[in-house]
């Protein structure tokens, strides 16, 4: 599969407000921090253009009641990766009901993940449950304002991706790990400025 890269989309941040207000109004109870992430919250950077919204719980316990108030409202909810990443929950948004597309909202660990699943087109959003402020929820809001502050580390990651946009691959996943170095040494880097930065300027 080749994987699409986008000219920054404006109506990303609009496609953000109006899930981060059905995300409140559907974990109204627990009151979670939601916040756009990813490529398409840093203005000027491409990116496949599928929103990353960050989901941050004040009680880790509530981890366990996420899916059946997100999956109530037809985010498919991947409980396959829990084993690899326990202290997150992630879902899917598509742009369509999963119904019209005889996909399930629960993928369970044993199950494969749907063919139509691992295209672009039919996704929306991706949803990012963990609990607030855990250190990683940290690196995803470090690397998103590092991206927005310092423009040139914004075009070396546009330019991997770009380049990365040309090739074949397997799945999302893959694509992904083509980016992980690039990725974990820019994020070390942006917590420590991050941490500089709210270290200088104490609330």
């Amino acid at each position: 599969m080749k994987i699409t890269i986008e000219p920054h989309n404006p109506e990303w941040r609009i496609h953000f407000e109006a899930i981060k207000k059905e995300l409140a109004a559907l974990t109204g109870p627990i009151h979670p921090e939601i916040e756009h992430i990813g490529s398409t919250s840093v203005e000027g950077l491409a990116a496949k253009p599928i929103i990353d919204i960050l989901v941050g719980l004040k009680n880790e316990a509530d981890l366990s009641s996420t899916p059946q108030l997100l999956m109530a409202r037809e985010y498919i909810y991947f409980e396959k990766y829990n084993t690899a990443m326990p202290y997150r929950r992630f879902f899917v948004k598509l742009k369509t009901s999963p119904k019209s597309l005889s996909l399930p909202v629960y993928i369970r660990p044993e199950d494969p993940i749907p063919d139509a699943l691992n295209e672009q087109p039919p996704r929306l959003a991706h949803i990012h449950a963990l609990p607030l402020h855990s250190e990683h929820w940290t690196r995803h809001i470090a690397f998103r304002d590092y991206l927005r502050a310092h423009p040139i580390i914004r075009v070396a990651y546009q330019q991997l991706k770009e380049a990365l946009s040309l090739r074949e691959w397997k799945d999302g996943i893959e694509y992904n790990e083509a980016k992980d170095a690039f990725i974990k040494t820019e994020e070390r880097n942006a917590v420590n400025w991050y941490l500089q930065q709210h270290n200088n300027n104490p609330a």
